[in-house]
Formats: C-alpha cells, structure tokens, sequence
C-alpha cells in the first residue's frame, strides 16, 4: 500500500522512558519491514536508535518519576522541550508527531503540534483511567489518533472528537520475537533444584534510589531462611552496569548481574520481586510468580496517594482487575514483608499454582501479538493521507 514511496515521510517520535524506547524500537522496525516509507527521528534509547531512529537526545533526559524527583529535573526537561518545539516550529516540521506515554511531557508538545498543523498519534495514552481523567478532554483537543494498548481503554473517549483504537498490547510482541528463551540457569551454572529469586529494580534511576536497599535488605533475609538460594538482577539498558556494581560492592550476596533480555531472566526464576512498572507484565507473560513494591519521596507518595484512585497500583492486577499478585506499597514495602511472600511463593505449592493461574488470566486479556504492525500502519496512514 505504501511501499517504494519516495521521498521518505518524516516522523518525530518521543519516548520518555526505558518501556517507551522499548515499543518505539519496534514500532520502528515493523514500519521498516512493511516497507511504509517512513522515516524517524527524535527522543529515544538504545533500541530506537538500533531500530534506525535518528536520536536528538537520549530518553534518559527525560526518565524522571516522582514530583521531587521531577522538580529537580526541571531545568533539563524544559531544555529539551524547546529543542523539540523547534523543530516543530522549524521549516523542516515533520508530516506526525508520534508520542509514546510520558504524558506531562507529550500532551505540552501535542498542543505545539495542533498550532503548527502536525498531525499527532499518541501510542499508549496518558493512565487517565488511574487519575487526572480531566486530561481525556486536554487529549481529544490536540490528538489526532490514540493507539491504546488495554481493551478497556476505548469507552473513556467515545465523547472525543478523534479516533481512539484497541492495538492490543505491545509486550505481546516482544514476548514472541524472544521466542525460544534460552535457558539463563545453565548458562549462570544454577541446577533446577537451586531457588533462583530475580531482584528486577526497575529501570529509572528515581527506582534506584528509593527500591534499591530493600530489594538487597529482602535478599539478605531470605539467605537466613535459604542459605542455597542465589539471586539474578537485570540491568536495564537505561541504568549504567558500573554504578549497579558500586550500589552491590561490599554486600558479599550471591547476585549475578544480567543484561539478557528480560524473558530470559524472568523465565529462569522460581519468583520475582520487581518494581512496580512494565516489568511486571513481562514477568506475567512468562508465567512466574512476583512480589510487587514500590516506594517514592514521600511528598511524592502522598501527592499520588491522593490523586490515584485506583484499587492496585501494578499492571498485571489492574488488567486482571483483582489481586492476582500481591502489592506493596511504601512503608509496607519492607525486607520483612517482602521476604514472607517470597518464601511463600517458594514453598507453598498450592498459593503458587493459584498465582501461575491468575498469570495465564492475563495473558489471555492482552490478546495477541501484532501491535507495533498496527501502529505503524497507523503512522503511515496519517502521513499519506495528507497527500
């Protein structure tokens, strides 16, 4: 349909975080395999800029969370804000503007967008079903179309005047593309008898800060309890090695650090504690049992405790739509509690089976892989429909 297209159609693509650079790669990749005659450039990580994205700054200027955290940042994030706006503004504009999540940021350049005549696509919207749903208005004024990655997502903007889509979910995509997961035990010399716990920090460094020292206190008291035990971490492509190897130095755990690809490790596990995030819908996918914390500033935490008016905080409970892995949250987040569902997850095999069960629950509602296809051809309908 839009093959062999000359000249190329420019698309500036935004993704503020680790998860967005992940789709956006492959997005890109199947906008390249289908031949859709679209070129990209903009904010993104490793796998855009492996994809073929021309990268303006790295999405690491932008992959701040918490309102301390963001507060601090602040200076950075408007610097890179006006680059952006530039460009729009610029002789050079782009035929789309692509936004993937990062709505404080995304939803400001969107308006820009509408004032300059680009049109926008905004893959994986703003959590409006989680809070600020006075945004569902702010987005049906200055988005075009919305690829949305949850089936209950639609109905939120039937009153809306653009075009709001199911895509399916993006990791469904990812999960097959890594099929056959190797096996991480034998390679890491880990027999299937020995308990291989994953301690998955998340992928910003605002995580680092406040999740690091109780994943690493839980591990601790779980060698108490099970001297055999041994740990694997991933070091997501948005955190430096190094400094995860300073934050271990002097702690004499039994932690290997991996940079395989996050099913893998996922996969080699007997459970998970993870940081709340996309994390843990990739761990569901593999069908392993996870504990799930998160912790912030505590002005941060209390902000969101009052505006988040959801009854779970992780992905894979809010998609289930009931308690399928347990949460914790701030204060409750600790070794002690952590380290009791850790071990339960280990020894009691009827609490983990009904666990594995909610995960194949999941799996099932996210439907089926073909997502970044969807969206591209998303994208280069809107670019040539302008001609």
């Amino acid at each position: 349909m839009h093959k062999d297209v000359n000249p190329l159609k420019k698309v500036m693509i935004v993704a503020g975080e680790s998860s967005g650079d992940l789709h956006g790669g492959n997005l890109i990749q199947a906008a390249k395999e289908q031949g859709f005659g679209l070129s990209f450039y903009g904010v993104g990580g490793r796998r855009m800029r492996e994809a073929g994205c021309r990268i303006l700054f790295p999405a690491e200027d932008l992959a701040v969370m918490g309102l301390v955290e963001v507060v601090g940042h602040l200076p950075t994030i408007r610097n890179r804000f006006k680059r952006l706006e530039a460009q729009l503004r610029g002789a050079e504009k782009p035929d789309l503007l692509l936004l993937i999540d990062y709505p404080g940021f995304n939803l400001r350049l969107a308006k820009v967008a509408r004032e300059v005549g680009v049109p926008v696509l905004y893959y994986i919207a703003p959590k409006v079903w989680a809070w600020k749903k006075g945004r569902i208005k702010t987005i049906g004024e200055r988005v075009n179309q919305l690829a949305l990655i949850f089936p209950f997502e639609p109905p939120l903007y039937a009153n809306q005047p653009l075009n709001a889509t199911y895509v399916g979910n993006p990791l469904l995509d990812e999960f097959d593309r890594a099929q056959p997961i190797t096996d991480l035990r034998q390679r890491l010399n880990v027999s299937p008898s020995v308990p291989l716990i994953g301690l998955f920090p998340g992928s910003r460094k605002s995580e680092l800060k406040f999740c690091f020292a109780t994943l690493i206190e839980t591990a601790h008291q779980i060698l108490q309890q099970k001297p055999e035990a041994r740990f694997v971490l991933p070091v997501a492509p948005s955190l430096d090695l190094n400094e995860i190897k300073k934050l271990l130095a002097g702690t004499d755990l039994p932690i290997e650090l991996s940079q395989e690809s996050i099913y893998a490790i996922a996969s080699a596990c007997n459970a998970v504690l993870c940081v709340s995030g996309t994390v843990t819908l990739q761990t569901a996918l593999c069908r392993t049992p996870m504990v799930v914390i998160y912790k912030a500033a505590f002005i941060s935490y209390l902000v969101g405790s009052l505006l988040v008016k959801i009854p779970y905080f992780s992905l894979v409970n809010i998609v289930a739509e009931r308690g399928v892995v347990r949460e914790f949250l701030q204060y409750q987040a600790n070794a002690e509690n952590l380290t009791a569902e850790l071990l339960r997850l280990l020894d009691d095999q009827e609490y983990r089976e009904q666990i594995i069960q909610g995960l194949e629950m999941v799996c099932y509602k996210l439907g089926q892989p073909g997502t970044s296809k969807r969206v591209a051809r998303m994208a280069a309908d809107i670019c040539f429909r302008k001609e």
